[in-house]
């Protein structure tokens, strides 16, 4: 199994990291100090070690990125957007299980 990266991003790089990305990209939105976001790490790997290959995961914290927080409309963390450039695939806000987010991810990313 290949150990994905998760590149951590900020406002000044969403658009190029992943609006202008060549792969479908999914962004995981937290917060320090939300309890349920500690729940999400080993979800969001999960996925990225299945996915490695054609799906680009990143990480950006709510607080200090308030741009990109109001652009994907994030009303709650831990969010999670999927964009294949600057198109919207899914939204999800709250926890979510490794099962629930490789069923959504495999809806998109089957055909790739």
């Amino acid at each position: 199994m290949s150990k994905a990266v998760i590149t951590t991003i900020t406002d000044a790089e969403f658009e190029t990291e992943v609006l202008k990305a060549e792969q479908p990209v999914l962004v995981y939105f937290w917060a320090s100090w939300c309890g349920p976001c500690q729940l999400m790490p080993p979800v969001i790997n999960s996925a990225a070690s299945k996915y490695s290959d054609r799906l680009k995961i990143v990480k950006m914290e709510i607080d200090p990125n308030p741009l990109t927080v109001n652009q994907c409309k994030v009303e709650g963390v831990p969010a999670l957007r999927l964009f294949q450039g600057d198109k919207l695939l899914e939204s999800t806000e709250g926890v979510i299980s490794k099962e629930k987010l490789l069923e959504l991810l495999d809806k998109h990313l089957s055909s790739q």
